[in-house]
Protein backbone atom coordinates (compact mmCIF):
# COMPACT_ATOMS: atom_id res chain seq x y z
CA UNK A 1 0.00 0.00 0.00
CA UNK A 2 2.97 2.72 0.88
CA UNK A 3 4.51 1.54 -2.44
CA UNK A 4 0.90 2.51 -4.32
CA UNK A 5 0.57 5.50 -2.65
CA UNK A 6 4.33 6.40 -3.63
CA UNK A 7 4.05 5.97 -7.06
CA UNK A 8 0.58 7.67 -6.84
CA UNK A 9 2.67 10.96 -5.34
CA UNK A 10 5.21 10.11 -7.85
CA UNK A 11 2.96 10.48 -11.10
CA UNK A 12 1.01 13.74 -9.52
CA UNK A 13 3.96 15.47 -9.55
CA UNK A 14 4.90 14.53 -12.84
CA UNK A 15 1.45 14.65 -14.09
CA UNK A 16 1.47 18.49 -12.89
CA UNK A 17 5.15 19.55 -13.73
CA UNK A 18 6.66 19.95 -10.08
CA UNK A 19 9.55 18.26 -11.39
CA UNK A 20 9.70 20.99 -13.69
CA UNK A 21 8.87 23.66 -11.32
CA UNK A 22 12.30 21.97 -8.97
CA UNK A 23 14.67 21.65 -11.75
CA UNK A 24 14.22 25.55 -12.77
CA UNK A 25 15.30 26.68 -10.02
CA UNK A 26 19.12 26.03 -10.09
CA UNK A 27 21.27 23.36 -10.37
CA UNK A 28 19.73 21.39 -7.50
CA UNK A 29 20.76 17.89 -8.03
CA UNK A 30 24.03 18.81 -9.17
CA UNK A 31 26.15 15.99 -11.35
CA UNK A 32 22.55 14.90 -12.06
CA UNK A 33 21.08 17.66 -13.01
CA UNK A 34 21.25 17.75 -17.07
CA UNK A 35 20.54 13.89 -17.25
CA UNK A 36 17.08 14.95 -15.46
CA UNK A 37 16.85 18.11 -17.53
CA UNK A 38 17.28 15.62 -20.64
CA UNK A 39 14.45 12.95 -18.93
CA UNK A 40 12.14 16.00 -18.39
CA UNK A 41 12.35 16.87 -21.72
CA UNK A 42 10.92 13.36 -22.95
CA UNK A 43 7.68 13.31 -21.36
CA UNK A 44 6.79 16.35 -24.03
CA UNK A 45 3.01 14.76 -24.17
CA UNK A 46 2.09 16.39 -20.72
CA UNK A 47 0.06 19.69 -20.65
CA UNK A 48 1.94 21.89 -18.31
CA UNK A 49 0.20 25.29 -20.09
CA UNK A 50 -1.84 26.48 -17.02
CA UNK A 51 0.31 28.66 -14.73
CA UNK A 52 2.61 27.15 -12.09
CA UNK A 53 0.90 28.33 -9.53
CA UNK A 54 -2.30 26.49 -10.29
CA UNK A 55 -0.39 23.10 -10.92
CA UNK A 56 1.13 23.42 -7.59
CA UNK A 57 -2.48 23.42 -6.12
CA UNK A 58 -4.02 21.31 -8.41
CA UNK A 59 -1.39 19.05 -7.18
CA UNK A 60 -1.60 19.40 -3.67
CA UNK A 61 -5.63 19.02 -3.74
CA UNK A 62 -4.87 16.10 -5.73
CA UNK A 63 -2.66 14.29 -3.16
CA UNK A 64 -5.15 14.76 -0.23
CA UNK A 65 -4.89 16.34 3.08
CA UNK A 66 -1.38 16.40 4.57
CA UNK A 67 -0.73 18.55 1.25
CA UNK A 68 -3.27 20.50 1.50
CA UNK A 69 -2.64 21.57 5.32
CA UNK A 70 1.40 22.08 3.42
CA UNK A 71 -0.15 24.62 0.90
CA UNK A 72 -1.97 26.18 3.55
CA UNK A 73 0.81 26.58 6.01
CA UNK A 74 2.82 28.33 2.57
CA UNK A 75 0.24 30.36 1.58
CA UNK A 76 0.94 32.71 5.02
CA UNK A 77 4.25 32.89 3.94
CA UNK A 78 4.21 36.15 1.55
CA UNK A 79 7.66 37.36 2.21
CA UNK A 80 9.36 33.62 1.16
CA UNK A 81 6.72 32.65 -2.20
CA UNK A 82 6.47 34.61 -5.13
CA UNK A 83 3.75 36.39 -5.18
CA UNK A 84 1.42 33.95 -8.11
CA UNK A 85 2.25 30.96 -5.41
CA UNK A 86 0.69 32.75 -2.56
CA UNK A 87 -2.15 33.91 -4.26
CA UNK A 88 -2.99 30.44 -5.36
CA UNK A 89 -2.74 28.55 -2.56
CA UNK A 90 -4.70 30.37 -0.28
CA UNK A 91 -7.35 28.87 -2.26
CA UNK A 92 -6.30 25.89 -0.82
CA UNK A 93 -7.78 28.04 2.79
CA UNK A 94 -11.74 27.45 1.85
CA UNK A 95 -11.78 26.48 -1.77
CA UNK A 96 -11.19 22.99 -1.07
CA UNK A 97 -13.52 20.96 -3.85
CA UNK A 98 -16.05 19.67 -1.56
CA UNK A 99 -17.47 16.23 -2.09
CA UNK A 100 -20.89 15.46 -3.18
CA UNK A 101 -23.97 16.96 -1.59
CA UNK A 102 -25.13 12.98 -1.15
CA UNK A 103 -22.34 11.61 0.66
CA UNK A 104 -22.43 14.55 3.15
CA UNK A 105 -26.52 13.94 3.97
CA UNK A 106 -25.96 10.32 4.10
CA UNK A 107 -23.09 10.68 7.06
CA UNK A 108 -25.57 12.40 8.63
CA UNK A 109 -28.17 9.90 8.58
CA UNK A 110 -25.79 7.08 9.49
CA UNK A 111 -24.93 9.44 12.56
CA UNK A 112 -28.49 9.89 14.11
CA UNK A 113 -30.34 6.85 12.44
CA UNK A 114 -32.91 8.70 11.06
CA UNK A 115 -33.66 10.92 7.55
CA UNK A 116 -31.68 14.37 7.59
CA UNK A 117 -35.30 15.75 7.23
CA UNK A 118 -36.22 14.56 10.61
CA UNK A 119 -32.68 15.70 12.25
CA UNK A 120 -33.08 19.41 10.95
CA UNK A 121 -36.21 21.25 10.40
CA UNK A 122 -33.71 22.69 7.85
CA UNK A 123 -30.44 21.65 5.58
CA UNK A 124 -28.79 23.23 2.83
CA UNK A 125 -27.06 20.69 0.26
CA UNK A 126 -24.89 22.83 -0.68
CA UNK A 127 -21.90 23.15 1.36
CA UNK A 128 -20.72 26.63 2.17
CA UNK A 129 -17.05 25.53 3.41
CA UNK A 130 -15.21 22.72 1.89
CA UNK A 131 -11.96 22.06 3.27
CA UNK A 132 -9.35 19.02 3.28
CA UNK A 133 -10.39 16.75 5.68
CA UNK A 134 -14.32 18.05 5.95
CA UNK A 135 -16.88 20.70 5.17
CA UNK A 136 -19.51 22.80 6.12
CA UNK A 137 -23.56 23.28 5.40
CA UNK A 138 -25.66 25.69 6.91
CA UNK A 139 -29.05 23.81 8.88
CA UNK A 140 -31.83 25.04 11.26
CA UNK A 141 -32.04 23.35 14.28
CA UNK A 142 -36.24 21.89 15.31
CA UNK A 143 -36.04 25.19 17.69
CA UNK A 144 -35.20 27.20 15.17
CA UNK A 145 -31.44 28.10 16.20
CA UNK A 146 -28.99 28.48 13.00
CA UNK A 147 -26.64 26.04 12.85
CA UNK A 148 -23.38 24.99 11.00
CA UNK A 149 -22.76 21.46 10.65
CA UNK A 150 -19.57 20.20 10.28
CA UNK A 151 -19.42 16.61 8.32
CA UNK A 152 -16.01 14.87 8.09
CA UNK A 153 -15.17 13.46 4.64
CA UNK A 154 -16.04 9.82 3.74
CA UNK A 155 -12.80 7.33 3.42
CA UNK A 156 -10.13 10.19 4.51
CA UNK A 157 -8.72 7.94 7.31
CA UNK A 158 -7.15 5.18 4.97
CA UNK A 159 -5.32 8.40 2.87
CA UNK A 160 -3.92 9.59 6.17
CA UNK A 161 -2.76 6.52 7.63
CA UNK A 162 -0.56 6.05 3.78
CA UNK A 163 0.27 9.43 4.19
CA UNK A 164 1.69 9.51 7.72
CA UNK A 165 3.35 5.79 6.66
CA UNK A 166 5.11 7.37 4.38
CA UNK A 167 6.22 10.15 6.26
CA UNK A 168 7.43 7.84 9.16
CA UNK A 169 9.77 6.02 6.72
CA UNK A 170 11.11 9.39 5.53
CA UNK A 171 11.49 10.48 8.90
CA UNK A 172 13.27 6.89 9.77
CA UNK A 173 15.79 7.49 6.51
CA UNK A 174 16.58 11.21 7.93
CA UNK A 175 17.38 10.13 11.32
CA UNK A 176 19.42 7.46 10.19
CA UNK A 177 21.42 8.74 7.10
CA UNK A 178 21.60 12.77 7.68
CA UNK A 179 23.79 14.40 10.39
CA UNK A 180 21.66 16.05 12.21
CA UNK A 181 18.75 13.98 12.40
CA UNK A 182 18.89 12.37 15.85
CA UNK A 183 18.93 15.60 17.22
CA UNK A 184 16.46 17.11 15.43
CA UNK A 185 14.23 13.85 16.44
CA UNK A 186 11.99 13.68 13.16
CA UNK A 187 10.70 10.85 14.04
CA UNK A 188 8.88 12.39 17.32
CA UNK A 189 8.06 15.22 15.30
CA UNK A 190 5.55 12.78 12.70
CA UNK A 191 4.64 10.89 15.56
CA UNK A 192 3.54 14.45 17.11
CA UNK A 193 1.90 15.49 13.77
CA UNK A 194 0.51 12.02 13.06
CA UNK A 195 -1.51 12.82 16.96
CA UNK A 196 -2.84 15.95 16.07
CA UNK A 197 -4.02 15.00 12.62
CA UNK A 198 -5.59 11.91 13.64
CA UNK A 199 -7.00 13.63 16.49
CA UNK A 200 -8.88 16.49 13.61
CA UNK A 201 -10.81 13.40 12.43
CA UNK A 202 -12.98 12.95 15.86
CA UNK A 203 -15.24 15.63 15.54
CA UNK A 204 -16.17 15.32 19.35
CA UNK A 205 -12.60 15.48 20.13
CA UNK A 206 -12.92 18.77 18.04
CA UNK A 207 -15.93 19.81 19.56
CA UNK A 208 -14.84 19.49 22.84
CA UNK A 209 -12.09 21.70 22.01
CA UNK A 210 -14.28 24.26 20.63
CA UNK A 211 -15.94 24.38 23.99
CA UNK A 212 -12.95 24.47 26.16
CA UNK A 213 -11.82 27.51 23.68
CA UNK A 214 -15.32 29.28 24.58
CA UNK A 215 -14.96 28.63 28.28
CA UNK A 216 -11.36 30.29 28.29
CA UNK A 217 -12.52 33.35 26.74
CA UNK A 218 -15.78 33.62 28.36
CA UNK A 219 -16.64 37.68 28.58
CA UNK A 220 -13.93 38.38 26.79
CA UNK A 221 -13.57 41.67 24.12
CA UNK A 222 -11.37 40.24 21.51
CA UNK A 223 -12.53 36.94 20.38
CA UNK A 224 -15.93 34.85 19.85
CA UNK A 225 -15.98 31.29 19.81
CA UNK A 226 -19.62 29.27 18.75
CA UNK A 227 -21.61 27.46 21.14
CA UNK A 228 -21.15 23.37 20.42
CA UNK A 229 -24.36 21.96 20.32
CA UNK A 230 -23.80 18.46 21.93
CA UNK A 231 -27.10 16.43 21.31
CA UNK A 232 -26.37 16.88 17.79
CA UNK A 233 -22.92 15.59 17.48
CA UNK A 234 -21.51 12.84 16.71
CA UNK A 235 -17.50 11.05 15.88
CA UNK A 236 -18.24 12.25 12.18
CA UNK A 237 -20.74 15.16 12.60
CA UNK A 238 -20.57 18.21 14.75
CA UNK A 239 -23.19 20.76 15.26
CA UNK A 240 -22.06 24.58 16.66
CA UNK A 241 -23.80 27.88 16.71
CA UNK A 242 -23.80 29.52 13.66
CA UNK A 243 -21.47 32.76 12.94
CA UNK A 244 -21.81 35.11 11.49
CA UNK A 245 -18.70 37.62 9.97
CA UNK A 246 -16.05 38.43 7.41
CA UNK A 247 -12.96 36.58 6.67
CA UNK A 248 -10.36 38.11 7.88
CA UNK A 249 -8.23 37.67 4.43
CA UNK A 250 -10.71 40.52 3.17
CA UNK A 251 -9.53 43.53 4.32
CA UNK A 252 -10.88 46.02 2.08
CA UNK A 253 -14.51 45.06 3.11
CA UNK A 254 -13.43 45.34 6.80
CA UNK A 255 -12.52 48.76 6.78
CA UNK A 256 -15.66 49.44 4.82
CA UNK A 257 -17.83 48.11 7.22
CA UNK A 258 -15.50 50.34 10.08
CA UNK A 259 -13.44 48.23 11.37
CA UNK A 260 -10.00 49.11 12.85
CA UNK A 261 -7.51 47.73 11.51
CA UNK A 262 -4.07 48.16 13.48
CA UNK A 263 -6.63 47.44 16.26
CA UNK A 264 -7.67 44.02 14.84
CA UNK A 265 -3.71 43.30 14.23
CA UNK A 266 -2.69 44.24 18.19
CA UNK A 267 -5.45 42.14 19.02
CA UNK A 268 -4.54 39.36 17.38
CA UNK A 269 -0.90 39.11 18.79
CA UNK A 270 -2.90 39.44 22.20
CA UNK A 271 -5.21 36.70 21.61
CA UNK A 272 -2.35 34.46 20.69
CA UNK A 273 -0.19 34.99 24.18
CA UNK A 274 -3.47 34.41 25.85
CA UNK A 275 -4.01 31.31 24.80
CA UNK A 276 -0.41 30.17 25.13
CA UNK A 277 0.89 31.36 28.21
CA UNK A 278 -2.17 32.07 30.59
CA UNK A 279 -4.08 28.74 29.39
CA UNK A 280 -1.09 27.02 27.96
CA UNK A 281 -3.78 25.95 25.51
CA UNK A 282 -4.05 27.27 22.06
CA UNK A 283 -5.64 27.02 18.90
CA UNK A 284 -2.90 25.98 16.22
CA UNK A 285 -4.89 25.98 12.71
CA UNK A 286 -4.85 29.83 12.50
CA UNK A 287 -4.80 30.31 8.81
CA UNK A 288 -6.90 33.47 7.19
CA UNK A 289 -9.61 30.52 5.94
CA UNK A 290 -10.03 29.46 10.14
CA UNK A 291 -10.56 33.53 10.69
CA UNK A 292 -13.80 35.84 10.40
CA UNK A 293 -13.94 38.96 11.97
CA UNK A 294 -17.81 40.15 13.53
CA UNK A 295 -18.66 43.36 11.81
CA UNK A 296 -22.33 43.91 13.24
CA UNK A 297 -23.84 45.04 16.53
CA UNK A 298 -21.95 44.66 20.01
CA UNK A 299 -19.51 42.37 18.65
CA UNK A 300 -18.23 44.06 15.86
CA UNK A 301 -14.73 44.00 15.70
CA UNK A 302 -13.81 40.81 17.38
CA UNK A 303 -12.11 38.00 15.96
CA UNK A 304 -14.63 34.38 15.34
CA UNK A 305 -12.47 31.61 15.43
CA UNK A 306 -13.42 28.47 13.69
CA UNK A 307 -11.95 24.95 13.24
CA UNK A 308 -11.04 23.77 15.90
CA UNK A 309 -9.33 20.32 14.78
CA UNK A 310 -6.24 21.24 16.32
CA UNK A 311 -4.90 22.68 19.72
CA UNK A 312 -1.73 22.85 20.71
CA UNK A 313 -1.17 22.03 24.81
CA UNK A 314 1.70 23.45 27.21
CA UNK A 315 3.06 22.47 30.11
CA UNK A 316 3.39 25.04 32.71
CA UNK A 317 7.28 24.34 32.39
CA UNK A 318 6.96 24.94 28.98
CA UNK A 319 5.29 28.09 29.46
CA UNK A 320 7.54 29.56 32.07
CA UNK A 321 10.93 28.16 29.98
CA UNK A 322 8.91 30.18 26.41
CA UNK A 323 7.65 33.18 28.58
CA UNK A 324 11.23 33.59 29.75
CA UNK A 325 13.15 33.31 26.25
CA UNK A 326 10.03 35.70 24.75
CA UNK A 327 10.48 38.66 27.48
CA UNK A 328 14.84 38.21 27.21
CA UNK A 329 14.46 38.44 23.38
CA UNK A 330 12.30 41.92 23.80
CA UNK A 331 14.14 42.67 26.80
CA UNK A 332 17.73 42.23 24.45
CA UNK A 333 19.00 39.98 26.93
CA UNK A 334 20.29 37.31 24.43
CA UNK A 335 22.89 36.13 27.96
CA UNK A 336 19.47 35.38 29.94
CA UNK A 337 18.39 33.36 26.14
CA UNK A 338 21.36 31.44 25.86
CA UNK A 339 21.08 30.89 29.60
CA UNK A 340 17.70 29.80 29.64
CA UNK A 341 18.07 27.06 26.65
CA UNK A 342 20.84 25.20 28.89
CA UNK A 343 18.33 25.07 32.27
CA UNK A 344 15.72 23.79 30.56
CA UNK A 345 17.68 21.37 28.89
CA UNK A 346 17.29 22.31 25.25
CA UNK A 347 21.14 23.01 25.06
CA UNK A 348 23.84 20.74 26.58
CA UNK A 349 24.93 21.21 30.03
CA UNK A 350 28.61 22.20 28.72
CA UNK A 351 27.42 24.25 26.36
CA UNK A 352 29.23 28.04 26.58
CA UNK A 353 26.94 30.65 27.74
CA UNK A 354 29.46 33.40 26.21
CA UNK A 355 29.70 31.60 22.57
CA UNK A 356 25.69 30.85 22.92
CA UNK A 357 24.96 34.86 23.32
CA UNK A 358 27.13 35.81 21.07
CA UNK A 359 25.21 33.58 18.23
CA UNK A 360 22.37 34.78 19.31
CA UNK A 361 22.69 38.36 19.30
CA UNK A 362 24.17 38.18 15.91
CA UNK A 363 20.89 36.75 14.83
CA UNK A 364 18.38 38.55 16.67
CA UNK A 365 19.82 42.49 16.84
CA UNK A 366 19.00 43.17 12.98
CA UNK A 367 14.93 42.59 13.29
CA UNK A 368 14.62 45.12 16.26
CA UNK A 369 12.98 48.67 15.85
CA UNK A 370 11.53 47.60 12.37
CA UNK A 371 8.28 47.09 11.84
CA UNK A 372 6.74 43.78 10.96
CA UNK A 373 6.91 44.57 7.12
CA UNK A 374 10.39 44.74 7.03
CA UNK A 375 11.12 41.37 9.29
CA UNK A 376 10.98 38.13 8.71
CA UNK A 377 10.67 35.38 11.29
CA UNK A 378 11.00 33.09 8.17
CA UNK A 379 14.61 33.63 7.68
CA UNK A 380 15.46 34.38 11.58
CA UNK A 381 13.64 30.83 12.18
CA UNK A 382 16.32 29.75 9.23
CA UNK A 383 19.63 31.78 10.86
CA UNK A 384 18.55 30.65 14.43
CA UNK A 385 18.28 26.77 13.18
CA UNK A 386 21.72 27.47 11.42
CA UNK A 387 23.37 28.35 15.51
CA UNK A 388 21.32 25.80 16.94
CA UNK A 389 22.54 23.12 15.35
CA UNK A 390 26.22 24.89 15.62
CA UNK A 391 25.22 24.51 19.39
CA UNK A 392 23.52 21.24 19.28
CA UNK A 393 19.92 22.48 20.66
CA UNK A 394 17.90 19.89 20.29
CA UNK A 395 14.09 19.82 18.69
CA UNK A 396 11.27 20.04 21.27
CA UNK A 397 8.82 18.16 19.60
CA UNK A 398 5.66 19.64 21.89
CA UNK A 399 6.70 22.86 20.31
CA UNK A 400 6.26 22.45 16.41
CA UNK A 401 2.93 23.20 16.33
CA UNK A 402 3.47 26.67 18.84
CA UNK A 403 6.46 27.47 15.74
CA UNK A 404 3.41 27.00 13.15
CA UNK A 405 0.80 28.90 14.91
CA UNK A 406 3.27 31.88 15.17
CA UNK A 407 4.51 31.69 11.59
CA UNK A 408 0.52 31.88 11.19
CA UNK A 409 0.46 34.74 13.17
CA UNK A 410 3.07 36.54 11.35
CA UNK A 411 1.39 36.12 8.35
CA UNK A 412 -2.07 37.46 9.42
CA UNK A 413 -0.45 40.42 11.25
CA UNK A 414 1.41 41.16 7.80
CA UNK A 415 -1.95 41.33 5.84
CA UNK A 416 -3.45 43.65 8.40
CA UNK A 417 -1.02 45.88 9.81
CA UNK A 418 2.26 45.74 7.87
CA UNK A 419 3.88 48.81 10.55
CA UNK A 420 2.51 46.62 13.40
CA UNK A 421 5.43 46.46 15.95
CA UNK A 422 5.27 43.30 17.48
CA UNK A 423 7.42 43.54 20.26
CA UNK A 424 5.79 46.72 21.75
CA UNK A 425 2.47 44.93 21.52
CA UNK A 426 3.50 41.40 22.99
CA UNK A 427 6.02 42.98 25.91
CA UNK A 428 3.80 44.27 28.01
CA UNK A 429 1.27 41.24 28.47
CA UNK A 430 4.74 38.91 28.86
CA UNK A 431 5.86 40.98 31.81
CA UNK A 432 2.21 41.45 33.37
CA UNK A 433 2.22 37.27 33.10
CA UNK A 434 5.69 36.83 34.79
CA UNK A 435 4.61 39.51 37.46
CA UNK A 436 1.49 37.18 38.04
CA UNK A 437 3.60 34.04 37.93
CA UNK A 438 6.37 35.24 40.43
CA UNK A 439 5.40 37.82 41.90
CA UNK A 440 3.07 38.01 45.23
CA UNK A 441 0.04 36.82 43.28
CA UNK A 442 1.74 33.99 41.51
CA UNK A 443 3.15 33.00 45.33
CA UNK A 444 -0.72 33.39 46.63
CA UNK A 445 -2.14 31.61 43.63
CA UNK A 446 0.18 28.92 44.08
CA UNK A 447 -0.50 28.70 47.84
CA UNK A 448 -4.31 28.46 46.91
CA UNK A 449 -4.15 25.66 45.14
CA UNK A 450 -1.29 23.86 47.19
CA UNK A 451 -4.08 24.40 50.77
CA UNK A 452 -6.29 21.48 50.28
CA UNK A 453 -2.74 19.24 50.37
CA UNK A 454 -0.78 21.00 52.75
CA UNK A 455 -4.03 21.23 55.10
CA UNK A 456 -3.92 17.26 55.15
CA UNK A 457 0.02 17.50 55.78
CA UNK A 458 -0.09 19.89 58.56
CA UNK A 459 -1.39 17.63 61.43
CA UNK A 460 1.87 15.28 60.74
CA UNK A 461 4.58 18.16 60.78
CA UNK A 462 4.87 18.35 64.65
CA UNK A 463 5.14 14.43 64.99
CA UNK A 464 7.76 14.70 62.02
CA UNK A 465 9.82 17.58 63.45
CA UNK A 466 9.53 15.46 67.32
CA UNK A 467 10.91 12.55 65.07
CA UNK A 468 13.70 14.64 63.41
CA UNK A 469 14.77 15.75 66.91
CA UNK A 470 15.34 12.72 68.64
CA UNK A 471 17.45 11.75 65.94
CA UNK A 472 19.45 15.00 66.54
CA UNK A 473 20.07 14.19 70.11
CA UNK A 474 20.41 11.09 70.00
CA UNK A 475 24.06 9.22 71.13
CA UNK A 476 26.21 8.96 68.88
CA UNK A 477 29.96 7.64 68.73
CA UNK A 478 31.02 10.57 68.11
CA UNK A 479 29.41 13.49 70.45
CA UNK A 480 29.90 17.01 68.93
CA UNK A 481 28.45 20.00 70.61
CA UNK A 482 28.79 22.77 68.07
CA UNK A 483 27.02 20.46 65.41
CA UNK A 484 24.24 19.38 67.82
CA UNK A 485 23.65 23.14 68.35
CA UNK A 486 23.35 23.60 64.93
CA UNK A 487 20.96 21.04 64.03
CA UNK A 488 18.98 22.21 67.04
CA UNK A 489 19.43 25.79 65.38
CA UNK A 490 17.90 24.14 61.76
CA UNK A 491 15.00 22.00 63.48
CA UNK A 492 14.04 25.67 65.25
CA UNK A 493 14.39 27.45 61.68
CA UNK A 494 12.23 24.45 60.47
CA UNK A 495 9.58 25.57 63.29
CA UNK A 496 9.48 28.90 61.94
CA UNK A 497 9.20 28.24 58.70
CA UNK A 498 6.60 25.77 59.37
CA UNK A 499 4.49 28.05 61.02
CA UNK A 500 5.00 30.53 57.82
CA UNK A 501 4.10 28.21 55.51
CA UNK A 502 0.90 26.66 57.58
CA UNK A 503 -0.15 30.74 57.62
CA UNK A 504 -0.09 31.44 54.42
CA UNK A 505 -1.89 28.17 53.30
CA UNK A 506 -4.69 28.74 55.19
CA UNK A 507 -4.57 32.85 53.94
CA UNK A 508 -4.63 31.27 50.41
CA UNK A 509 -7.80 29.33 51.17
CA UNK A 510 -9.43 32.14 52.84
CA UNK A 511 -9.54 34.01 49.63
Amino acid sequence: MRLFRLLKITRVALRYGLDRMVLEHGDVFGAWGPLLRWANSLMFWRDLSAPRAVRLRQALEALGPIFVKFGQVLSTRRDLLPPDLAEELALLQDRVPPFESALAVREIELAFGKPVDQVFAAFSREPVASASVAQVHFATLPDGREVAVKILRPGIKPVIDHDIALLQVAASLLEKLWADGKRLKPVEVVAEFDKYLHDELDLMREAANCSQLRRNFTGSTLLVVPEVYWDWCSQSVMVMERMKGTPISQIDVLREKGVDIPALARAGVEIFFTQVFRDGFFHADMHPGNIFVATEGEKKGRYIALDFGIVGTLTDVDKNYLAQNFLAFFRRDYKRVAEAHVESGWAPPDTRIDEFEASIRAVCEPIFDRPLAEISFGRVLLRLFQTSRRFNVEVQPQLVLLQKTLLNIEGLGRQLDPNLDLWDTAKPFLERWMNEQLGWRGFLANMQREAPHLAGSLPALPRLIHQALQVAVSPAPTFDVERLSEELRSMRRLQWLTLAVATAALVAALL
